[in-house]
């Protein structure tokens, strides 16, 4: 399955049911949005404290609300242009948070290799952001690229996981997101120069 097959089957079976309850609860879209802000908070204080396995998974449940948000907004008729503004801005924040807890885990075990690469996760996760915004500012939509925020956040998640037990998957996730966000900046680099160059922006 690609990825826009995945998109429609997580809309269709998960997104669009879930979203249906929570309007019935009366649910705010943005109070879904600052819940999964507040997941990623207590993701970071449970992986800063070694807890691995339970940051994990309390940074999947709060990536998983980020699926809700947008899907509540659009069946309730509340999307707004602040509210997509206030989901960018969190998901930002979010992935900034979780890391920092990584860091300072790594700060506290003394591990430069582990501080280094979420130095580099962090910094690639940031570029492949703010290329699209940049592009999509220019006109040109930009969500290409292997490694965007719903794959960095699964693999951080499962890693984490599994990386409580096996402390080293958590180091061949965090390498393979700094590579790969890289990879995807690259990729939407040349993506927005080609289509500048096809409406005569480019030089």
């Amino acid at each position: 399955m690609n990825r826009v097959s995945v998109r429609q089957a997580l809309s269709t079976y998960i997104e669009q049911p879930v979203a249906g309850a929570l309007a019935r609860l009366g649910v705010s879209p943005n109070a879904v949005t600052l819940a999964g802000l507040l997941g990623a908070a207590i993701s970071a204080w449970l992986i800063s404290a070694g807890m691995l396995w339970a940051g994990g998974l309390a940074m999947l449940f709060a990536g998983a609300l980020d699926l809700f948000d947008g899907a509540l907004a659009r069946s309730t008729g509340r999307d707004s242009a602040f509210g997509a503004l206030l989901d960018s801005v969190v998901d930002r924040v979010s992935e900034i948070v979780v890391l920092l807890g990584l860091l300072l885990y790594y700060l506290r075990a003394d591990s430069l290799e582990g501080a280094a690469l979420v130095y580099l996760a962090m910094g690639g996760s940031i570029m492949v952001s703010y290329l699209r915004a940049r592009s999509e500012g220019l006109g040109i939509d930009c969500k290409v690229g292997i490694m965007t925020r719903p794959e960095r956040v699964a693999a951080l998640g499962i890693g984490l996981v599994i990386g409580h037990w096996l402390p080293v998957v958590v180091l061949v996730v965090l390498g393979a997101i700094a590579a790969l966000t890289i990879l995807t900046t690259a990729q939407r680099l040349f993506h927005t120069w080609r289509g500048l160059n096809a409406d005569g922006g480019g030089s």
